[in-house]
């Protein structure tokens, strides 16, 4: 058995209401919503949320609803793996087992069903703890340099200076999308960068990590122009 998560709460600061916010004229979690739904993977998508009126948003789209989410991890600095091990105990409660949890970001609005399957399929055959979203950095970190207090420049990684970008290893990146993981791996807490985890590799043009209404301005235009193609 398989389920979804979908954690929404309520508070966002810099975008408002970010996680019922309409986008392309729907509220965004229904984008990644409707991929979830056409894996046909998941014997349930429940919606996490401390809102009622995400709740009754959720509920209008066919989401189970089946809690509220309490306040202590609905805040600021609520780790994801305490929203999803808490979604977890109450479907033990009420005598649901799942073997493979996915947490899907309600503003992941470029989310592909195939990168849901495919990740899937990773962590049923293998033993990875998490098997989630990632995308490889444009340039390398490794080439990367910071500002001092008088806008003098320092390298973070000064012993690749003379080195060619093609002859430094790839880095990625969390891509915010989606995260496969093993119930026990969950309710333990476990690290998700880890040795046990690996990614579904997701091109560049598909991720948008949305935090600011200038990232929401641009997930648009980019959302308007894979439509042209």
């Amino acid at each position: 058995m398989n389920v979804a998560i979908i954690p929404a709460r309520a508070g966002s600061k810099r975008i408002p209401k970010k996680n019922i916010k309409k986008f392309q004229g729907m509220p965004i979690f229904y984008w990644p919503l409707v991929a979830a739904k056409k894996t046909n993977l998941f014997d349930k998508i429940i919606l996490s949320t401390d809102s009622k009126l995400i709740a009754k948003i959720g509920k209008k789209y066919n989401m189970d609803v089946p809690f509220i989410r309490p306040k202590n991890i609905s805040g600021d600095h609520a780790s994801t793996s305490s929203v999803i091990s808490h979604a977890i105990r109450w479907l033990r409660n009420n005598n649901v087992n799942p073997k493979f949890i996915c947490c899907i970001y309600p503003t992941a609005a470029y989310l592909n069903p195939k990168d849901l399957i495919t990740g899937y399929k990773k962590i049923k055959k293998n033993k990875w703890d998490y098997v989630f979203s990632g995308g490889r950095f444009n340039s390398s970190i490794f080439r990367s340099f910071k500002k001092n207090r008088f806008n003098g420049l320092k390298m973070l990684f000064s012993k690749y200076y003379n080195k060619r970008t093609q002859d430094i290893f790839d880095t990625y990146h969390d891509a915010g999308q989606f995260y496969w993981g093993r119930s026990e791996s969950w309710l333990k807490e476990k690290p998700i960068f880890a040795k046990n985890s690996t990614i579904v590799e997701i091109p560049t043009w598909r991720i948008h990590d949305i935090d600011t209404i200038e990232d929401w301005k641009t997930a648009e235009k980019m959302w308007k122009l894979k439509n042209l193609k």
